[in-house]
């Protein structure tokens, strides 16, 4: 009898590809739109991080 444990099933991931091929080929397909998106995603969190810590600032006296 075969032994089940060497029998290797097909992979689904063959059938359906995986969600970071599928946005990998979506940015390929979409260049420009998706840099300006990450460029604004990206100065969008710089600016809250710099917010945070504005606002979170220590108070120092005498100063």
């Amino acid at each position: 009898m075969a032994d089940p444990t060497t029998e290797t099933p097909t992979a689904p991931r063959e059938e359906n590809p995986s969600f970071v091929k599928l946005a990998m080929r979506n940015m390929v397909r979409k260049g420009r739109q998706s840099l300006v998106h990450f460029g604004l995603t990206a100065v969008g969190l710089l600016a809250f991080l710099v917010l945070i810590a504005w606002l979170g600032r220590p108070q120092l006296p005498g100063g």
